[in-house]
């Protein structure tokens, strides 16, 4: 007997159940497999940086992923050739710390409370792509087979992604050449101005040396950096790249932190210990016919920076729109031509820089004296805080080819650039307005801009939403269904951007106009 679905996702790691619970929002039915037999444990990744917490808020999982996670107020460098660069994080740009075991399990919550549960233990032996649906072949764990025939086929099983190796894609790259050790636990000790009671529970002052629970350090010894970061329930993690021949052993941990930390901590408790190494690889393709890519199945790189999470939710918050949108007859199938251009330049972004960043973390004593100088430098212009802390934020993730194409009006610079992100244009994340285009247009809701704007949301209510704002001026921003500015100048450009976006349709008398 062969099951039925709209979309298939294998792998229920964050990225497959975030893409499940995005379509499912976006009222598509959806069918997640895992080969484990289990829900996966341990930290892993553990930085939410804002493009994840938008999601998170998407589905209504943002209150409870604040009440469980670590809020940092700052970076702070402690420099190996002396001082410290603390880099603070305001909301817009502050990250939360959460394991990722509980990000996941929020997910699967709140895809449960809509009928979907994960079949764990199926694990997909074959995928044969057909011109109208993809028809997967799972075993199951009691060695019995699962004929799925699904429509779309989501990718999100990972660095050994069967989907990938099924559809013969390339996964080109390379191993970092380093490996790291992870250790998590408590941690207790006096440092400098800075103090942590037992259990890493203190609110020690930051100093040149002092150990702040409310920041992530980073120290950049000579020996190497080394990351300790706190965690919620009072623990902390502590990561370096380490010689080779190390073991992963509490003492192992406790000589990392001794050698690259402030002197002065030790673990009390080490709940868990790793080794672990990194690669830098992306798909050859990351859409194939019916079937596409999504998080670790689509490209790896390194650790540093805390990004993993951060590149990989905003693909499946890229493609479920749009895959929703094809799926109920809003949009026109063309449109999943854009997610493999688009996400392949946020991947070469993030991997640029975390690739720098990598680099920076096995530097040689030059290198390093040049990084630190350089880092001082930075600190004392206030670059830091106006580039360093967004990059990471992800607002300076941009797409070279957006669906509307034409630059905005660059003699405003306040409008934002179509394929960017930025803080001040945020779509509103309620329910009703799930997967449709927002259209802000400014200069008050009865000039000629609104009235026009209006007529547009009337003809396509399902594609865009209108909201008239006051302004000064006559200027309107679109914004996509996945924050990305889509288009936005003054009332003069706006003609051609409604018929750019009334474009995005189907004709009514193709298949995917009638599908509803």
């Amino acid at each position: 007997m062969t099951q039925r679905t709209t979309v298939l996702v294998v792998g229920a790691g964050p990225c497959g159940l975030a893409m499940a619970a995005q379509l499912s929002r976006l009222g598509v039915e959806v069918t997640v497999v895992d080969a484990e037999s289990r829900p996966h444990t341990g930290s892993r990744a553990i930085l939410l940086w804002p493009p994840v917490r938008e999601v998170l808020g998407e589905l209504g999982l943002a209150e409870r992923a604040a009440r469980d996670a670590v809020r940092p107020a700052a970076l702070h460098y402690h420099l190996g050739t002396g001082g410290s660069v603390r880099v603070p994080l305001s909301e817009v740009n502050a990250p939360l710390v959460l394991p990722q075991e509980r990000t996941a399990r929020l997910l699967a919550e709140t895809l449960a409370d809509r009928g979907v549960d994960v079949a764990w233990g199926t694990r997909v032996t074959d995928v044969v792509p057909g011109e109208h649906t993809v028809t997967v072949t799972a075993t199951r764990a009691d060695g019995g087979t699962t004929e799925i025939e699904a429509d779309w086929v989501v990718g999100a099983d990972g660095l050994r992604s069967q989907v990938r190796a099924q559809l013969g894609i390339d996964f080109s790259g390379a191993r970092f050449p380093a490996t790291f050790l992870l250790a998590e636990g408590r941690i207790a000790g006096k440092t400098g101005t800075g103090e942590t009671g037992d259990g890493g529970n203190g609110t020690g002052e930051s100093g040149t040396q002092g150990i702040s629970t409310e920041e992530i350090h980073y120290f950049l010894a000579d020996a190497g950096v080394a990351l300790l970061a706190p965690l919620p329930g009072g623990e902390f993690r502590l990561s370096g790249a380490v010689p080779a021949g190390t073991e992963a052993t509490a003492e192992h941990a406790q000589a990392l932190l001794d050698e690259r930390g402030p002197g002065g901590l030790r673990f009390t408790e080490v709940r868990t210990v790793t080794l672990f190494s990194s690669d830098e690889r992306v798909a050859g393709a990351l859409r194939s016919g019916r079937c596409f890519l999504v998080g670790d199945a689509a490209h790896v790189h390194s650790p540093i920076g805390g990004q993993g999470l951060n590149l990989g939710i905003p693909d499946t918050r890229n493609l479920a729109w749009k895959l929703a949108g094809v799926v109920h007859g809003r949009l026109h199938e063309s449109i999943l031509d854009s997610y493999d251009p688009e996400r392949r330049a946020a991947i070469a972004q993030t991997l640029q820089a975390t690739g720098r960043m990598a680099r920076q973390a096995v530097a040689g004593p030059l290198a390093r004296r040049i990084r630190d100088l350089t880092w001082r430098l930075l600190a004392g212009s206030g670059a830091l805080a106006r580039g360093y802390a967004p990059m990471l934020a992800g607002w300076r993730s941009h797409y070279p080819d957006v669906l509307f194409g034409a630059p905005a009006d660059r003699t405003q610079r306040s409008r934002p650039r179509p394929g960017t992100r930025d803080p001040r244009w945020i779509p509103r994340p309620s329910d009703e307005l799930a997967g449709r285009f927002q259209l802000l247009t400014y200069g008050g809701p009865t000039g000629q801009l609104a009235a026009t704007a209006a007529e547009l949301a009337d003809r396509l209510p399902e594609l865009v939403a209108h909201f008239p704002l006051d302004g000064p001026k006559q200027r309107f921003v679109l914004l996509r269904p996945d924050g990305y500015v889509a288009a936005s100048g003054g009332a003069d450009r706006f003609p051609g951007v409604a018929a750019q976006l009334a474009a995005l349709a189907p004709a009514p008398s193709s298949p995917a106009a009638t599908a509803r």
